[in-house]
């Protein structure tokens, strides 16, 4: 017998104890399936990193044992990481057929698409596996196709949600499995995975449909340009635009590679329903009258170099916001957006612009869950054990007391951080045991190649700049040639600092002096006392710590 035989493990790979980068895993006996892999934007202090995604060793040193990689939907802290995943290891691909498709641009991208086992799964989908068999029910959320996942397995059967609301008047007519999440729940389920996002607000979701009611009033009462700005991923927002754009006669342009590209796979598998002859191209825009035109661009989250945030400053080539244009940000900022967001909302007051902003506007409803929808979840599945995933800690622990308010004991509920696992044996949970899940961070086509000593040499180079030191020596007499010659950026103006760059002239010819009276003549050893004494000197005088490169050249 397998010493794994009859034990179920719950893996957290990413996206517990944080929000991003959602991957989870279960295995039962030798046999593993993936759940989601998503990636992360860095923050301000991750500075030069485009994207992070979960470190795969862990995966990597069990890949005989994994199976299929399942997708829930297609969000990038879903699916961004995918790419990166199959680099290491080649398993299929079950999604939607929507989440496919943008699944596939990404594929495409990083030239592995023709490598990959791609198939497309529905809610009425049945994989069967050696001991796992996986069925599907769908949910409500702020994106196409989106499926919650049954795995039947011989300890019990696990429930993972997905991320989702419940919206009784879906604005894409497609509504939830509500009856087959009871039906899942009447036969009992031992463990669910359900998410946390919006633990902390009370009541239901608001519906999608509201948004495109505000939308189409905006539309009516807009006099010059219309300019929304959305996730590109929110097809049912974006098909409101379009009906909205319809209803009053306007032509619709499209401004942001990703805005483009998702578009285009909605419309070819027929997700978006546009009018023939309403889209146009950027470039015709100031060729039609401002009362006759709507643009949807990127950049609700304020950033730097997307479409809008490029408009509010007048730097998107051919395209103009002008006095009387009305700006409409139908998206919520994500935590730690918001300052960019309030930059950009400023800059587009400044031009004149009419702009339709923040909660209160009714343009955005969240694609997750309140407390009420959370609970309702848990009363349809009845759980016996549940993990609050995809939340920041707090939001764990809110979701852990809505569970204990429906009937789900304290004890019973597990608030796991990512490279933990819980292990179910004989009906009984226990989590005791734990896995290295770090951070991979990507730069350029760099993957992990960019560690802490790098990051934090880009944060000293950026808050107080660099000085290098160039000297000419000797190699037979091993003495200075000629002046030390330095370069400074970031750190003081040359022309602004002279009496301090004279005074560091004179320190290093006095420390290289006395070191070389000494007979201390190896190079590294130069180079250490330089930055060294150097670096004291600069600090007593500006209190500052430049980092200092010094360079000996040889003559």
């Amino acid at each position: 017998m397998d010493a794994n035989e009859g034990l179920l493990s719950i893996f957290a790979l990413g996206g517990l104890y944080e929000i991003g980068k959602n991957m989870y895993a279960i295995q039962y006996a030798e046999e593993m399936i993936i759940i989601d892999c998503g990636n992360k934007f860095p923050d301000e202090n991750l500075l030069g990193i485009d994207l992070i995604i979960q470190d795969l060793t862990f995966l990597v040193e069990n890949q005989d044992k994994v199976k299929a990689l399942i997708v829930t939907h297609g969000h990038e802290d879903h699916i961004g990481g995918v790419p990166y995943f199959l680099k290491k290891m080649n398993v299929p691909v079950y999604a939607t057929r929507f989440t496919l498709g943008l699944i596939e641009l990404k594929l495409e991208e990083h030239k592995i698409l023709r490598e990959t086992k791609l198939v497309e799964i529905d809610r009425d989908s049945k994989l069967q596996f050696e001991h796992i068999t996986a069925s599907f029910f769908k949910v409500n959320h702020s994106i196409p196709d989106c499926l919650g996942i049954v795995f039947d397995t011989p300890e019990g059967t696990v429930v993972h949600t997905g991320d989702f609301k419940f919206d009784l008047t879906p604005a894409n007519r497609e509504h939830a499995d509500i009856h087959k999440m009871a039906e899942i729940g009447s036969k009992g389920v031992l463990l669910l995975l359900s998410e946390s996002t919006n633990a902390e607000r009370p009541g239901f979701t608001p519906s999608e449909k509201t948004v495109g009611e505000q939308i189409d009033e905006a539309f009516i009462k807009a006099t010059g340009k219309v300019i929304l700005s959305t996730f590109a991923s929110n097809i049912n927002r974006i098909q409101q635009v379009v009906d909205a754009a319809r209803k009053t006669r306007r032509k619709l342009a499209l401004l942001g590679r990703s805005m483009v590209n998702v578009i285009d796979v909605a419309i070819q598998r027929g997700y978006l329903q546009v009018p023939e002859g309403m889209m146009i191209d950027a470039n015709q825009i100031n060729d039609m009258s401002p009362e006759n035109v709507a643009i949807l661009c990127t950049g609700s989250q304020g950033e730097p170099l997307a479409a809008l945030a490029r408009l509010s400053t007048g730097n998107y080539r051919g395209v103009d916001i002008v006095h009387g244009d009305t700006v409409i940000l139908a998206a919520g900022p994500i935590p730690g957006n918001e300052k960019n967001v309030s930059k950009i909302v400023d800059n587009l007051f400044s031009l004149g612009a009419k702009v339709i902003y923040g909660s209160g506007k009714g343009m955005h409803v969240s694609g997750h869950g309140y407390q009420e929808d959370l609970k309702l979840m848990l009363t349809f599945m009845k759980p016996t054990y549940l993990v609050p995933i995809h939340g920041e800690l707090r939001m764990l622990y809110l979701h852990r007391q809505l569970a204990e308010s429906v009937g789900v004991k304290e004890e019973n509920t597990f608030i796991m951080k990512n490279g933990e696992v819980l292990d179910i044996i004989n009906g009984k949970a226990r989590q005791t045991r734990s896995f290295p899940a770090g951070e991979t961070y990507i730069d350029g086509i760099g993957v992990g190649d960019i560690g802490e000593i790098v990051l934090r040499d880009r944060k000293q180079l950026s808050e107080d700049g660099m000085l290098v030191i160039v000297l000419t020596m000797s190699k037979t007499d091993k003495k200075l040639l000629a002046e030390p010659d330095m370069i400074t950026r970031g750190f003081v103006y040359a022309r602004d600092s002279e009496e301090l760059l004279k005074e560091i002239n004179r320190l290093i010819k006095k420390n290289v002096k006395e070191l070389l009276d000494a007979n201390n003549t190896q190079w590294n050893a130069i180079k250490i006392s330089l930055k060294k004494s150097v670096g004291q000197h600069l600090f007593n005088r500006t209190k500052r710590k430049p980092m200092i490169l010094p360079i000996i050249i040889e003559v």
